[in-house]
């Protein structure tokens, strides 16, 4: 019985072992059976559907908005006062500052002031300032477009008077001018009067001698002395006349000095005391100065007009675009996105103000279809740049899905649903966003929906059948 039981344990023991190897072969692997399986799997095909559908080629770069126009204010003198701060609004004939005691305001205009303006300048510059007065409710009068006149006078005067202010005189002795031509005047005008006054007839000389006495004169029918008195009349008559036209010519002149010195007299609109901005309202954008402090660089720093955004480029993006192409400006703060239009492309790389000899890139200015809100300024945006876009919808593919032959032939390989390949011959246009149009040599070759090969993919079958 004991040795029985021996058997069965021997036996028992040696089914383990053999229990214990095979499990052992299952789970203790070679290092050449681990890199085999740690080696990549069968590969297969990535596809993409051929679209029907617009195609734009985009760039996309950073912009800030900013005022159309910036104007900084710097007058000479002291500033005796400061009535803005940053970010106030500003509109036309607003008071700026005050400097030196004259003021300096704000006017609609799109020329600088180069001049200063006093009565009978005439220029584009007169008729700004003529349209800006007009503008605040100042007219002008008759005076004629670029004529600094009586009109024009009165309503600058006007304007002052609004701003709290006395207008500078054009001349300083003005008045004292004005007051010794109208003096001349008249006296011209008493001298011509004189002359049109008839001498009073002298008395008839008394004769001493009785008629027909000896020594008297026979008579002959005139009055005595007429002979000599009608010679003496003859040469009175011709100085009188002589001294008429002298003194109507006196009278002239004097009537012309004083329309020229009243046509000088008046008020004038100095250089420094007007601003003129393309648009209202303005905003001020800094405000560099303290009352008190002598001028020696700007005062107030203005931004006038709509708001645009600015950008600068770098070459490879500067050559692809223009003006006129659209751009969608995308503010990430106001979660809004804007439609607009490239303005401008500089030609000329900006300087850069620090460090010197830099440069910020070319120049780019983009406009908004519509007016972007005010509190847009300063705000950094993505601009996306529409730089080409296919002429209607377009079959379009991934461009990883376009290759050339060696024939130099572009294709794209169709996959039909039973894993069958074809090459297909296209030719390729706009590309844009990782996409791009193509056109079949074929056009039943290739239609939307279409599978293309774009790549392989590990895990998936090995491709069957053959392209052509």
């Amino acid at each position: 019985m004991r040795g029985r039981r021996g058997v069965f344990g021997v036996v028992g023991g040696a089914v383990l072992m053999a229990a214990g190897a095979l499990l052992a072969t299952a789970v203790v692997k070679s290092p050449a059976q681990l890199a085999a399986e740690a080696g990549p799997p069968a590969q297969g095909v990535l596809t993409a559907e051929v679209e029907r559908r617009v195609l734009a080629e985009t760039v996309v770069t950073r912009g800030t908005v900013v005022a159309d126009q910036s104007v900084t204010v710097a007058p000479p003198g002291v500033v005796t006062k400061l009535p803005l701060k940053a970010g106030d609004p500003v509109a036309a004939g607003r008071l700026l500052a005050e400097v030196s005691g004259r003021p300096v305001f704000a006017l609609r205009g799109a020329v600088p002031m180069y001049r200063d303006l006093v009565p009978g300048a005439t220029g584009d510059d007169v008729a700004q300032v003529q349209a800006a007065l007009r503008e605040l409710g100042h007219g002008t009068g008759r005076d004629p477009k670029g004529v600094f006149g009586p009109g024009t006078k009165a309503a600058l005067a006007e304007l002052y008077r609004a701003v709290g202010y006395a207008p500078l005189p054009a001349l300083k002795d003005g008045p004292a001018t004005v007051k010794a031509a109208r003096d001349a005047v008249r006296a011209a005008r008493w001298a011509l009067e004189d002359t049109e006054t008839p001498p009073e007839p002298a008395p008839a000389p008394s004769s001493p001698t009785a008629p027909g006495s000896p020594g008297t004169p026979a008579p002959t029918g005139k009055p005595a002395g007429a002979e000599a008195g009608a010679g003496k009349g003859a040469g009175a008559g011709k100085g009188v006349r002589r001294e008429r036209e002298r003194a109507l010519e006196a009278l002239r002149e004097a009537q012309e000095g004083l329309a020229a010195a009243e046509a000088a007299d008046g008020p004038m609109l100095p250089a420094a005391e007007a601003v003129f901005l393309r648009g209202f309202p303005a905003r001020v954008a800094a405000v560099a100065a303290q009352v008190g402090a002598t001028v020696s660089g700007p005062v107030l720093t203005l931004s006038a007009g709509e708001l645009v955004v600015e950008a600068y480029l770098k070459d490879d993006k500067r050559q692809l675009l223009r003006p006129g192409m659209p751009v969608v400006i995308s503010s990430e703060l106001a979660g809004s996105d804007t439609r607009g239009a490239v303005a401008v492309v500089a030609a000329e790389r900006s300087p850069a103000p620090q460090p010197p000899g830099g440069d910020l890139g070319y120049r780019m200015v983009v406009r908004a279809g519509q007016p972007l809100p005010a509190g847009f300024a300063g705000q950094d945006v993505r601009l996306t740049v529409e730089s080409a876009a296919t002429d209607g919808e377009a079959l379009v593919v991934p461009v990883t899905a376009v290759s050339a032959g060696a024939d130099g032939r572009t294709v794209v390989t169709a996959r039909a649903a039973d894993g069958t390949q074809r090459r297909v011959e296209v030719r390729t246009g706009t590309s844009g966003d990782g996409f791009i149009a193509v056109t079949p040599a074929r056009p039943a070759d290739l239609a939307p929906g279409t599978k293309v090969v774009i790549g392989t993919a590990p895990g998936a079958a090995a491709p069957r059948g053959a392209g052509r």
